[in-house]
């Protein structure tokens, strides 16, 4: 009985810690869990005469995840690179890349840090949770602790996880300036 009481306090007080989500934070919508359903709301700092992005894969047809403003007489004949970002293996259709065409030349965008530069100033949800993939944190529409977010003037916040190895999930509040990109992240445990 002397055990079964400091069991029961510690157990309590595990459970209460595992944190929870303010009210004035909404769902993030199922499907921007992916991130290849994200890259049409980006809206670019620069203005590019047309941008696309790719994953790498030999078929032209199947290569294209999205293309924005591309003229219907051009074809992009340009080689993928070897690297990318969101980098899941190696060989074909492993990473994302992008095309854009600044100044009637091809630019490749083709790491994180390159990615965020192209975002820019964070507009919207699906570019904050973009910048927060970079850093590899993803959306977990089943758990409030990971799919949450608020937007302000300033500030994007998010609820998103982070994977481990052991199976396990970690939630973390994470603070996206919109002006800089600069990403602020705090864990919240596992769950």
């Amino acid at each position: 009985m002397k055990l079964l009481f400091p069991v029961i306090l510690l157990l309590s007080g595990w459970v209460s810690g595992q944190g929870t989500v303010p009210s004035d934070f909404k769902r993030i919508p199922e499907i921007l869990d992916n991130t290849e359903l994200l890259y049409p709301f980006i809206i670019p700092d620069k203005k590019y005469g047309y941008w696309s992005v790719f994953r790498n894969n030999p078929d032209p047809d199947e290569a294209v995840i999205y293309e924005r403003q591309m003229p219907p007489y051009l074809t992009i004949n340009d080689p993928a690179p070897e690297r990318g970002f969101f980098q899941k293996c190696m060989g074909e259709n492993c990473f994302s890349y992008i095309i854009a065409c600044e100044n009637d030349r091809s630019k490749y965008f083709t790491d994180e840090q390159q990615l965020r530069s192209f975002i820019g100033f964070v507009d919207n949800l699906p570019e904050a949770i973009l910048v927060a993939a970079t850093y590899g944190f993803q959306v977990d529409t089943g758990n409030a602790l990971g799919s949450s977010y608020k937007i302000d003037d300033q500030y994007i916040l998010i609820y998103v996880l982070k994977p481990r190895n052991d199976a396990r999930k970690e939630s973390f509040f994470v603070k996206i300036n919109r002006k800089t990109g600069k990403l602020e992240a705090k864990s919240n445990g596992n769950y």
